[in-house]
């Protein structure tokens, strides 16, 4: 896993109520920060050369909502049955894992790269973690659908982490926070709400690859 204490660490320095003057750090465990067009922060070795790299080992997706996320739903939520329960949200950790890994798996196999099962050579190791989830109309155990009318669906951050897979030496490293669903104002459901969710990760996916194929270009270029 990608290590919940490096996660929180980072992302409650850099991403939880910080000021928005607040510049994240240009170095980040002896990696630099680097301008991205698919990323909001990008973390990279000096010098590392990813042209090597033609299979990958994905480790399953970390999911893990925001800390108070439920408490604070609940707090507005009128009535018993509409509130979220411990279950509820490790019913929805449960399916984030399964379908995140399987969009990242789709995606890096869809962009050229062989899913490997040991480390090699030619083996980048890739952890990816969907954190700090806030969602406005959560699934429920309840027996009637609820509606609420909101601007997006939630929100989200990623987490990427890549190390080559024989010596396990860090990379880099991706941050990257982004609203769901919000190209679509309106009711929403928990059946919508998993739709943008899901959009949300793919585009995490595929953007992942293409960031991928950035960083071959760019040690091409050296």
């Amino acid at each position: 896993m990608l290590g919940r204490h490096v996660a929180r660490a980072f992302l409650g320095c850099v991403l939880a109520a910080a000021p928005v003057s607040a510049a994240p750090p240009v170095e980040w465990d002896g990696l630099q920060r680097v301008a991205s067009k698919q990323f909001a922060l990008v973390y990279l070795q000096p010098g590392a050369d990813f042209r090597g790299y033609s299979k990958v080992i994905l480790e399953p997706t970390e999911v893990a909502f925001h800390k108070n996320w439920r408490r604070d739903y609940n707090s507005t939520t009128r009535g018993i049955s509409g509130r979220v329960s411990e279950r509820d949200v490790e019913d929805a950790v449960s399916k984030g894992v399964a379908t995140a890994s399987d969009l990242f798996t789709d995606a890096w196999r869809k962009g050229g790269y062989e899913i490997a099962a040991a480390p090699g050579p030619d083996v980048l190791r890739v952890k990816t973690a969907i954190l700090n989830i806030s969602v406005k109309a959560p699934e429920v155990r309840s027996s009637s659908r609820s509606y609420t009318f909101t601007e997006d669906a939630g929100n989200a951050t990623l987490l990427v982490e890549l190390r080559d897979s024989m010596t396990g030496a860090l990379l880099g490293r991706v941050v990257d926070q982004r609203l769901a669903g919000d190209n679509t104002v309106g009711w929403r459901t928990s059946v919508s709400n998993r739709a943008d969710f899901r959009e949300l990760v793919e585009a995490w996916a595929k953007d992942s690859v293409r960031g991928m194929s950035e960083l071959k270009r760019i040690s091409s270029a050296r």
